[in-house]
């Protein structure tokens, strides 16, 4: 019984440990801390915010990836369905080629607002 109550007590205190540290995380109670202890809050968010970045990007990487063999496989299914209806087949850009070839291309849009240009 007494070792359950020890037990009770060290899970109680390591529960009020973390709670406090999640509230630095957030930016609540801060005032009674020392310069240390902020620098270390901070150091703890910035890795923090280093390893959320680098996981966001691995995501966008992995849509661009998705998105570009989508785009390969929808060039590929144009080209067999105009083929099927006797249409000619465009000159593929030279952007619709890379992609085509497995490359990668950046695309810079434009916005333009009017009647277009002849």
């Amino acid at each position: 019984m007494q070792h359950a109550k020890e037990d009770t007590l060290s899970l109680a205190k390591k529960i009020e440990l973390l709670d406090a540290s999640k509230r630095k995380l957030l930016g609540d109670g801060l005032e009674l801390c020392s310069l240390d202890e902020l620098q270390q809050v901070e150091n703890q968010l910035e890795r923090g915010l280093i390893k959320i970045r680098e996981r966001k990007n691995q995501l966008f990487r992995e849509h661009i990836e998705q998105l570009r063999k989508q785009e390969r496989c929808l060039l590929e299914e144009n080209a067999k369905l105009r083929g099927k209806c006797g249409l000619p087949l465009p000159l593929p850009s030279s952007e619709q080629q890379e992609v085509l070839h497995g490359g990668s291309v950046e695309v810079e849009t434009e916005l333009f607002i009017g009647p277009p240009k002849r």
